[in-house]
């Protein structure tokens, strides 16, 4: 090294360390010539030209200068002494003094006497009080920090400008560098960026070998925690950052002596930070520090110690996050909850556009992670890759709604925006897992194609998402095509014998991005080679509509593909080209005149198909524009020529026949048509809602049609925001009661089919726009949808607070006792303090009587009662009014449902009066009765709807369920009715052909909604379908007042008229939840037939349990193992075969599953059917099942609702399902007998330990047995093997339970309690603590790798069972989960402590967002630590606080967690109140576990992370 260099590295080490605030003090020139004196460097320098030292001897020999020796060590301390005593500030002359010794350690380090004098020096100091290490040692690392940045930057200038002053050649022919000159100018600027490389090196290791002696000295004395971070923050850095040069300088001088001395040194430091008995820093810091993961390793063995350790005790915390089995867990889709991920500190307004995630992948320290990032991140063929995948093909199979997909997908980079900003948070499926799937799917389809089952309707299905996916730009369609060629032509190069790949195709062709692909793209030609190499000829039936339809399709991608580019044009064929032509003449002479779609022959509809999927003006369309323009007038009867005219010139009445066709295209292909159903009528027909004829039929199609559909793809929110805005607008205005009632109607319907949490408004912003009926249907929705399917997330507080308070706004509404006492408390307990002020309506009312009576008696028929008619009064209170229809003309639809509300009130008033005046209560209900027909039936001046609403909300009063009762009873009613159900028809009004009879206007709707809108007829509205939301209501009203008898009366009268409601499945699926205890048997089976119970896939055997007339009794084991065996074919996403560690299907029943050719639940194939004739055969479309949506959630609601009307306890049935789930695999493995059960216990007869396969064999589980069914079939019919299905049927016993009330939950918690108590090994003194731990962790094993070794257990059979139930169950109902702690309490032995800590430590990641249930949660499993550990506790055997270290580092980690809102970050920090509660926790604990967990305290004299808090308040302040 030259004297330049050395200069220039000692001048850069020097720079920073002088502290500005002393350079010129008069002590530190005294002090730096102190130090220079024993030094041995002579004179003081500047601070900007420090002594040149040599390097190294030979130098010193030549370049050394004459000087004296310097003093001896020891009389350093006695001229330090004298000269402090010149300078009166001691605590300055100590600042001075540390920030010299810093400068000198800078400019020193590579001199090893100077670098001891100064160990020496520090020493010395220390001892009298002249060092303070909390200030001392941030000063010094620090100033090391920024001279090692000064060096680098330094080392690059030098190489940089040394490079420059090389000669080189100036380019001419004649001066050109000859190559001899090349390589030695090559070789010189290497020599020259090595030279300056080895300089910064030198200096780097020996500063921080020093500085690593010096904080040894340091550590040795009583430092702050915050200083004790600080140090070790470093001391990571310096290890994860060691290898930042890439050079081949830097590889050189990495394996020099000096880079092992100083790695050691600072090895030494943090394994003394570290270290279990002083505990200065935990050693969770190190498990996420990153350390572990450092590339280009040293080759150290005590750094490859440490990284090991590392590794060792990290798995062994990340188990406590991750649950049992968690890679089969994944959504089902069976229901319409949303599980969403920890988000901290969301706004009302963020929650309704955040993006859940279906799946999250546990990080390398086990906690949930999503987003884009990471699945970008996830290996293909790895369990996290094949779990996506296989959510993906479920999601294909059971059609989620487009808004799922939404949420979830990655749009390829390829078709990405270059304004995107960053990746996609929510979004995990990557477009390479896309594109797995639908190539799975397809060959799938082909597969059954091949095997001549009818699957049509999955091609549907299918063709439909992955229009979506294609056009969504999720996955790259070129790399589609080259996959699904190299598929199709590899391994299954057999089976593309149809057109069906052909027609998906076509259906596409039109995407701007596939035909962007097919166009531009550079791969143009070979795409669209491949594309037409699909083409297969099919003329299997020419009359056939699906044969018409693929023997076509080829021709019309043809023509398209013609027109697109002229180069590809040589790939096509001219017989598919010239067949077109009969399409075009086909489509000239029938599309374009009105065609009668209600009598099209078979090859029609396959040449409408055709049109539909492949011209430029599809079908929709022209439906649409028939529907709004053109259309077909309807001869109206009772309209006169001339009014007929006038009608004609003002609006066009389409034919109910068109409006049938319509809604059934939109609902028989619900994905196509919808996508065009609204940009139809939204963007090109802006206009046409204001036309009050078109308003009226919209609205009756929404309605009375499409509202399953609307649920379905998600859109109900959206459309009931819309609709709330036309209620918003008409109900202040005067006589426009028909579409008012109408909208109002169609809100009822939308709210009550919700079964989430929603705004009530869209801007979430002031008082709500509902009227008062609405509001009061929002909260006994909110009712309904917290006590049946609890609060999903912590986040949906924040909804359920803004919507009470924008509904309570507006209502004035108070609920009776009766009702509020079946509310979930949360909201019981906001309502319950309401005023009650009917009394000041019925006062005003009494004050206003006279006046409006002079007023109105002349417009009312003298044959009603006139104590009566009072009541009805209140309506007509505008002074110049002479017939009803001006009272209506007059009064605005707002003020009509205040009046019904008063009117209720006021007659409930009088017939209290008229019984205090002595009359009898038959007497003045049937004067009542009389009245009130008079006003409904023969003035048609009320809408029923409202005015029985109201009456039901008044349930308070004695009277008022009668008197509805009564209304509902009336012969008048019920022949209404009976005329509704008569002119309908066939509820399934999809699968209809034939033209129901349009009722008259004024007999549909009454005076009350016909008189202004009389031009224009009904289709589909009626008086009689207005009360479709309401029977229900009114049942529930019944049941609350323990009426059961008249509920079912009410439920067998209207029973037929119930098959019209759009969502009755989901009506008798939460009825029943909702009463769940409170209901008697037979009003159960009188809901039950409300379904039709011919028409759901009940088991066979279920009817028979709900019409025992004995004793009621359980059904056996075989109802539960079949009703999970069916959630398994058919609700659980099915394995992949290309899985391993028991996630493959066995044989070819990969290919069926969930398709129509699996065999239907409870029975066998080849054997005789013998259930419900009409029992689902598989999957159905959307129009069959409108109610649930989907076949999945058909499956899944349908076991929820056979066991919830199973006569018998919920201990009952949660034992059952229990008892299976802890003998499953030895049942399915062993047996082949039937399912068993544990007589005297579980784990009882034999001593075993489960550490063995043999351990872990039916001994282990019980050995009295009785035989309930034959296994093998059971396993046949679900084809999987017995490990796989065995996993499968704890996933969806998990499943189930969460989805009933939870008064099963506690059931589960007791059984789960109690099979954990009977381990008998768990509790077994006579074992050794090794023996027993090593047993905890085969028991605790996830059930997919226990059941490949035979080494399943009972216990961790149920704690798996516990954690799939977890992961299906709403935030809200976790709550719920401590009683299995507390049911095991006291823990006695380090085995069961673990148990604990497995069953409930999942949760608490999940708990993030949750503060005071996750502190709930953490704080019981403090206790059961301090039942084992605490200070009295009396364990059989002494532990070891160093055997729970795994314990110790997972509490650590979950309260950093949650104090970050998820992942941990380099800053995130532990909540200060979670700090105190553990703080408290440990105060009960021995002396030895309290030391682990002295950081996890508010001190900040002993918690580093206390002190964090410290320091950042200080810097708040400040």
């Amino acid at each position: 090294m030259s004297r330049e260099q050395m200069d220039q590295s000692q001048r850069i080490v020097a720079a920073p360390s002088s502290s500005r605030s002393y350079q010129f003090h008069p002590a530190r020139a005294a002090i730096v010539d102190l130090f220079n004196l024993y030094l041995g460097r002579g004179t003081r320098q500047k601070p900007d030209e420090p002594i040149r030292d040599p390097p190294n001897k030979s130098q010193k020999r030549v370049h050394a200068p004459v000087r004296d020796l310097p003093p001896r060590n020891d009389q350093f301390i006695a001229d330090f002494e004298k000269l402090q005593t010149q300078f009166n500030d001691p605590d300055q002359f100590r600042a001075i003094t540390e920030s010299v010794v810093i400068s000198m350690v800078l400019q020193c380090s590579n001199h090893a006497p100077r670098a001891e004098f100064l160990l020496f020096t520090l020493r010395t100091l220390c001892r009298i009080g002249y060092v303070n290490w909390d200030t001392f040692l941030p000063s010094l690392l620090s100033s090391v920090s920024a001279a090692e940045a000064s060096l680098s930057q330094a080392a690059t200038t030098a190489a940089t400008s040394s490079q420059s002053l090389l000669p080189v050649g100036v380019g001419s022919p004649g001066n050109e560098p000859t190559a001899f000159s090349k390589s030695l100018d090559s070789v010189q600027q290497i020599d020259m960026r090595n030279s300056s490389q080895r300089v910064r090196a030198a200096a780097v290791n020996s500063l921080r070998q020093l500085s690593c002696k010096i904080i040894l000295i340091g550590v040795e004395f009583n430092l702050k925690p915050a200083t004790h971070s600080e140090i070790f923050q470093c001391m990571m850095s310096w290890l994860v950052n060691w290898d930042k040069s890439d050079d081949s300088a830097g590889k050189r001088w990495r394996s020099e002596k000096s880079l092992a001395e100083w790695l050691r040194s600072c090895l030494e430091v943090i394994w003394l930070l570290v270290d279990v008995g002083k505990s200065k820093i935990p050693f969770y810091e190190l498990l996420r520090s990153g350390l572990q993961f450092v590339e280009n390793i040293p080759d150290d063995e005590a750094l490859f110690a440490l990284v090991m350790e590392i590794h060792r005790r990290r798995d062994a915390m990340a188990m406590h996050m991750l649950m049992l089995d968690q890679h089969l867990h994944c959504p089902t889709f069976g229901t319409h909850r949303i599980s969403s991920q920890p988000t901290a500190n969301v706004s009302a307004e963020a929650v309704a556009h955040l993006r859940y995630s279906p799946i999250t992948y546990p990080s390398v320290l086990g906690e949930p992670l999503s987003g884009e990032d990471l699945a970008m991140s996830v290996p293909q063929g790895s369990l996290d890759w094949e779990r996506a995948v296989r959510c993906i093909k479920h999601a294909i199979r059971t059609t989620p709604s487009p808004e799922w997909w939404k949420r979830v997908l990655v749009v390829t980079p390829c078709y990405r925006p270059s304004a995107q900003a960053g990746p996609i948070p929510g979004a995990v499926f990557t477009s390479e897992m896309i594109c797995e799937a639908i190539i799975d799917r397809i060959v799938e389809l082909l597969k059954l194609t091949n095997s001549d089952a009818n699957c049509w309707q999955e091609w549907l299905v299918f063709s439909d998402i992955f229009f979506f996916l294609i056009k969504s730009g999720c996955t790259d369609f070129v790399d589609f095509i080259d996959k699904l060629v190299l598929r199709l032509n590899g391994d299954d190069n057999h089976i593309l014998r149809t057109n069906h790949v052909t027609w998906l195709l076509a259906q596409i062709i039109r995407v701007e991005l596939v035909m962007t692909a097919l166009n531009s793209d550079p791969k143009k030609a070979e795409t669209t080679r491949k594309i037409l190499s699909f083409h297969r000829e099919d003329r299997t039936d020419p009359n056939n509509p699906q044969s018409v339809l693929l023997d076509f399709v080829s021709s019309c991608q043809n023509l398209r593909i013609w027109s697109l580019s002229a180069t590809t044009r040589a790939y096509l064929n001219n017989e598919q080209l010239l067949k077109g032509k009969q399409i075009d003449e086909w489509w000239r002479s029938q599309g374009e005149r009105m065609m009668d779609y209600m009598n099209l022959d078979d090859r029609s509809i396959g040449m409408f198909w055709v049109v539909s999927y492949t011209m430029a003006q599809p079908a929709c369309e022209t439906v649409i524009n028939w529907l709004s323009s053109a259309g077909v007038a309807e001869l109206l009867p009772g309209v006169t020529p001339n009014e007929r005219t006038m009608m004609m010139q003002e609006l066009v009445v389409p034919s109910i026949a068109m409006v049938e066709t319509y809604t059934r295209l939109l609902l028989i292909s619900p994905h196509s048509m919808f996508r065009s159903h609204f940009t139809q009528i939204a963007q090109r027909n802006a206009s046409l809602l204001s036309k009050p004829s078109v308003s009226l039929l919209v609205l009756e199609i929404l309605n009375y049609r499409l509202l399953p559909l609307y649920r379905y793809q998600g859109k109900s929110k959206s459309l009931l925001y819309d609709v709330t805005k036309i209620l918003s607008a008409l109900k202040a205005k005067r006589g426009d009661h028909r579409v008012f009632r109408l909208a109002e109607n169609l809100c009822m319907n939308l709210i009550l089919s919700l079964r989430d949490f929603f705004s009530v408004k869209r801007d979430q912003k002031g008082p709500t726009d509902f009227t008062e009926t609405l509001s009061r249907i929002t909260i006994m929705t909110l009712a309904i949808t917290i006590k049946t399917r609890g609060i999903a997330d912590a986040d949906h507080m924040v909804y359920l607070q803004t919507m009470l308070e924008q509904v309570l706004a507006t209502s004035q509404h108070t609920w009776s006792e009766k009702t509020l006492r079946h509310f979930p408390s949360l909201l019981r307990d906001a309502l319950i303090g309401r005023v009650d002020k009917r009394g000041l309506s019925i006062q005003a009312w009494q004050q206003a009587e006279t006046t409006v009576l002079n007023q109105c008696t002349q417009l009312l028929s003298p044959a009603a009662e006139p104590a009566y008619v009072t009541t009805y009064l209140i309506f007509l209170n505008t002074v110049s009014i002479y017939v009803p229809a001006r009272v209506l003309r007059e009064v605005t639809p707002d003020e009509v449902t205040a009046n019904i509300y008063t009117f209720v009130d006021v007659l409930l008033h009088n017939v209290h009066l008229d019984l205090q005046r002595g009359h009898g209560l038959e007497e003045i209900l049937n004067k009542n009765d009389a009245n009130l027909a008079f006003f409904f039936w023969t003035h048609e001046m009320l809408p029923l709807d409202i005015f029985l609403l109201a009456l039901i909300d008044r349930d308070d009063d004695p009277h008022a369920l009668i008197i509805a009762r009564r209304i509902l009873e009336r012969p008048e009613l019920l022949q209404r009715i009976n005329v509704f159900c008569v002119n309908r028809g066939n509820p399934e009004h999809w699968l209809c052909t034939q033209v129901f009879k349009r009722n008259e206007l004024q007999k549909a709707l009454g005076n009350h909604l016909a008189w202004k809108d009389n031009r224009y007829p009904t289709f589909f509205d009626d008086i009689a379908a207005r009360l479709l939301p309401v029977i229900p209501l009114v049942v529930y009203r019944l049941i609350e007042n323990n009426a059961m008898d008249t509920a079912d009366k009410i439920l067998t009268a209207y029973s037929n008229f119930l098959a019209y409601h759009p969502f009755r499945f989901t009506f008798v699926r939460d009825i029943l939840a909702y009463f769940y205890g409170h209901l008697p048997g037979q009003l159960v089976v009188k809901i039950l037939r409300v379904l039709g119970l011919s028409k759901i896939p009940f088991s066979e055997s279920f009817p028979q349990y709900i019409t025992h007339t004995g004793p009621a009794t359980c059904p056996p084991l075989d109802y539960f193992a079949n009703l999970l065996l069916n959630l398994v074919n058919n609700v659980i996403p099915p394995l992949s075969s290309s899985s391993s560690n028991c996630s493959s299907r066995s044989g070819s029943m990969a290919d069926i599953l969930n398709t129509s050719a699996r065999p239907p639940h409870g029975k066998t194939p080849g054997a005789s059917q013998p259930g419900p004739a009409n029992a689902s055969e598989g999957q159905k479309a959307f129009y069959q099942i409108q109610d649930p949506g989907t076949y999945t959630q058909l499956v899944l609601e349908t076991a929820v609702i056979e066991i919830l009307s199973l006569p018998v306890s919920p201990a009952q049935i949660v034992s059952s399902l229990v008892q299976i789930i802890v003998n499953i695999q030895s049942t399915l493995i062993q047996s082949g007998n039937g399912f068993h059960g544990a007589a005297n216990g579980v784990g009882q007869g034999s001593s075993v330990l489960p550490t063995s396969p043999s351990g872990g064999s039916t001994d282990s589980m019980g050995t009295s047995r009785s035989s309930c069914m034959n296994t093998a079939s059971f396993v046949s019919r679900s084809g999987y093997t017995c490990q796989q299905l065995s996993c499968l049927l704890i996933q969806a016993c998990g499943l189930l339970l969460a989805q009933l009330p939870p008064e099963f939950h506690t059931q589960l918690y007791m059984e789960a309690s109690r099979v954990t108590r009977e381990t008998w090994w768990l509790s077994d003194r006579k074992r050794s603590q090794g023996e027993v731990d090593s047993a905890v962790g085969y028991a605790l094993m996830d059930p997919t790798w226990a059941a490949q070794d035979n080494t399943s257990t009972a216990i961790g059979n149920v704690v798996a069972l516990l954690h799939a139930f977890f992961s299906n169950l709403p935030q809200e109902w976790l709550d719920g989960t401590h009683l299995i702690i507390k049911n095991i309490r006291p823990v006695t032995s380090v085995a069961m402590l673990r148990v604990a800590f497995r069953i409930m430590g999942p949760l608490l990641p999940r708990l993030a967002n949750a503060h005071a249930l996750f502190n709930k949660t953490l704080a019981l499993l403090l206790s059961t630590m301090v039942d084992v550990f605490g200070k009295n506790s009396q364990t059989p055997v002494p532990v070891e606080a160093s055997q729970i270290a795994d314990l110790i580092d997972f509490l650590h980690h979950v309260v950093h967690y949650e104090g970050q809102g998820g992942a941990v970050q380099s800053s995130s920090k532990p909540r200060a109140d979670t700090l105190a509660l553990i703080g408290r926790a440990a105060d009960s604990l021995r002396p030895d576990v309290q030391h682990l967990l002295s950081h996890l305290r508010t001190d900040p004299n002993s918690s580093i992370y206390a002190a964090a808090h410290q320091n950042t308040a200080k810097t708040n302040t400040s």
